[in-house]
């Protein structure tokens, strides 16, 4: 398994509890982003947006706003009471949402992710986090990989920063020798490289889907289309092989998907090994080595029995950590995200394999 071993030492002391690895922070107002642009991109910023496919309902939870009616996800306190302290949890993991990967200009969307950068580690990773229990992604602009490797370099050695993380929607899939750059940094420093969805088909991005949905409901449910092209494209392409030390977070993909991927990109190996001879184990061994998926959103069928064996199916055990979402619309409660589970597997999801992943005491 491949540990992050660099990242356990900036831990003084352990924190008991839930691992949540997909919570999402926002800043109070346009302004804590735009302070931190320089000029011209300060006055062209107007704030993160995918675009298009909005929830039409509600993007959020009802009661996630917080009580001086800012932002949902933009005040500390409020989220440590629905989260940390409601349902114990040692660590969150913030993914802010930048949307800067699907700019025409590549040199705006970098501005937008160095500032996103500066204002999470000013905020939540220093004033908010007097204990340690807020750590952070690394936003970088896929679009310009030299310009994300430089950011990652920048972050290089901050004691909450643990991964890099970039949307889904992308020009091209991310096996691709273009994005080396910042598997590099990423490898050199001990950072991970989480995948979000939220700017497929936008901008400048491809749709994984032979065109664009009609509705929010079909665009959301097809999500994991990218999520898939991906990992194939990483397995296939060698990039485990190139950077041995390389580790990728699946966040907010959904998980039912993955066994019978990996049934069928066995199978081609097995088949076609002579076109990818870097590939000297089988993509499944890869995955288990190389890869983790984040829970929200789980798939639950009717009946708990068959999500049991879907967990048992994609080795849950050693692939799968738990993620609420918070404080999204869809948010998976840990307490009601899944039917029992054995002693084991409830710690290795909830804490065993985040704290592996990321180097947490």
């Amino acid at each position: 398994m491949v540990v992050a071993e660099s990242r356990v030492s900036t831990e003084q002391t352990g924190r008991a509890g839930i691992v949540d690895c997909d919570v999402h922070v926002f800043p109070h107002n346009i302004d804590e982003i735009k302070s931190r642009m320089p000029m011209p991109w300060r006055d062209l910023y107007k704030g993160a947006a995918r675009g298009f496919f909005g929830n039409p309902v509600h993007g959020s939870r009802l009661d996630s706003v917080p009580p001086d009616g800012g932002p949902v996800g933009s005040d500390p306190d409020f989220l440590r009471k629905q989260l940390v302290d409601e349902f114990g949890v040692a660590y969150c993991i913030l993914l802010p949402r930048a949307f800067c990967n699907l700019q025409p200009d590549p040199d705006f969307g970098s501005a937008i992710a160095a500032a996103y950068n500066d204002w999470l580690a000013d905020t939540w990773l220093s004033t908010y986090n007097h204990d340690g229990v807020f750590k952070g992604s690394i936003t970088v602009n896929t679009q310009d990989p030299a310009a994300a490797a430089k950011e990652i370099e920048r972050w290089a050695g901050h004691p909450h920063f643990v991964q890099v993380m970039t949307d889904s929607g992308a020009r091209a899939p991310f096996g691709q020798r273009q994005y080396y750059p910042i598997y590099e940094a990423c490898e050199r420093h001990g950072f991970r490289f989480a995948i979000h969805p939220g700017t497929d088909g936008m901008g400048i991005n491809e749709q994984p889907s032979p065109g664009y949905p009609t509705h929010y409901i079909e665009w959301h449910t097809c999500l994991s289309l990218g999520f898939q092209a991906h990992l194939v494209s990483m397995i296939t392409e060698g990039v485990f092989q190139r950077y041995p030390g390389f580790g990728v977070t699946l966040t907010e993909g959904g998980v039912a998907w993955l066994p019978a991927l990996m049934w069928r990109l066995d199978a081609e190996w097995k088949a076609l090994r002579s076109e990818v001879p870097w590939l000297t184990v089988a993509p499944s061994t890869l995955l288990r080595d190389h890869v983790r998926l984040s829970s929200q959103p789980v798939e639950r069928p009717d009946d708990p029995r068959k999500l049991l064996s879907m967990l048992d199916l994609m080795d849950a055990e050693h692939v799968l950590m738990f993620a609420s979402d918070y404080p999204h619309w869809d948010f998976d409660s840990p307490s009601h995200a899944f039917p029992k589970l054995s002693e084991q597997l409830h710690q290795r999801i909830f804490s065993g394999n985040a704290r592996e992943w990321y180097g947490l005491a």
